[in-house]
């Protein structure tokens, strides 16, 4: 079990007549994935909403703003307990025993053009045994081919144009790769999470996109990027894509500022310190969904 201790913090500046947010900065409670204790704080004396997607886990923190400075601070203390198996004993379900809930990160979503990929990724995958070392060639191959650039996309930037540019940060990596896995009938979603061990050439730490598939009988994670550690994701909110999953959905004239962001590994309640690592074992936090 690794338990990690990390904090957020958040600044804007607001203009009238106020603005609404929704924030998806709080860690995930999952079957693998406790949340031991927790704080959040803010500048203004504001009335919060926390509402928690039965499905997936992700808490939704809502509120209405006041013009003026707003900040918010999020701090938690998360032990991560990850499911563990071999890798060689997943493969892919087919589409008509997929649980129902799994059923939506099937499709193309708005930055995952899943639809547009079909013939490239069965060309280039389909003849691949249909299971986990499957999609960690996939995995591969994004690695591979898509150099990793800070500020080199925007919002707007999708599965197709990564593949096409081949360049990008975390979240076209991520949205690529689940685009390709869509195009093989693979589901796959996409979850924020923040890279603890990436490399810090790459810059402090940040909010980190990767990537759930489903095999065998739940979620398990694949970091589309190469720059982080899957043991070390503290898993804060998925979706189909980052439209889903943004830290920070904002309705009206704001300013901000980089987020500030600190996570490190910490003794459990027995006094033991894991640090997360490379392992060749796949990895979830999830349960198992419910067959419908």
């Amino acid at each position: 079990m690794v338990r990690l201790q990390f904090s957020i913090e958040l600044q804007y500046a607001i203009a009238p007549p106020g603005c609404d947010f929704i924030f998806n900065i709080h860690a995930a409670q999952t079957a693998q994935q406790t949340v031991v204790e927790e704080s959040l704080q803010l500048s203004q004396a504001l009335p919060s909403n926390l509402y928690t997607d039965p499905v997936t886990h992700t808490r939704y923190l809502r509120m209405k703003a006041d013009p003026g400075p707003l900040s918010v601070r999020y701090q938690a203390t998360v032990d991560v307990n990850h499911f563990q198996t071999d890798p060689a004993q997943l493969a892919e379900l087919p589409v008509a025993e997929l649980p129902g809930e799994v059923l939506p990160y099937l499709y193309p979503s708005r930055y995952c053009q899943s639809d547009r990929l079909l013939r490239f990724a069965n060309v280039e995958f389909g003849h691949l045994w249909h299971g986990y070392s499957r999609v960690q060639a996939i995995r591969d191959w994004v690695v591979e081919r898509v150099t990793f650039r800070s500020n080199s996309s925007d919002g707007n930037t999708s599965a197709v144009d990564t593949l096409v540019e081949k360049v990008g940060v975390c979240r076209d990596f991520a949205h690529l790769m689940i685009a390709l896995c869509r195009a093989l009938n693979i589901p796959a979603r996409f979850a924020t999470g923040i890279d603890y061990g990436a490399d810090p050439a790459l810059g402090p730490p940040d909010f980190h996109a990767y990537v759930e598939v489903y095999l065998g009988d739940r979620w398990y994670i694949f970091d589309a990027s190469g720059v982080a550690i899957p043991m070390g994701f503290v898993r804060l909110a998925t979706g189909r894509d980052a439209a889903d999953s943004a830290f920070a959905t904002i309705f009206g004239d704001v300013t901000g500022s980089a987020p500030r962001i600190r996570i490190q590994a910490v003794p459990d309640a027995n006094g033991v310190l894991v640090e997360p690592c490379h392992v060749p074992l796949a990895l979830s936090t999830d349960g198992q969904p419910v067959r419908h």
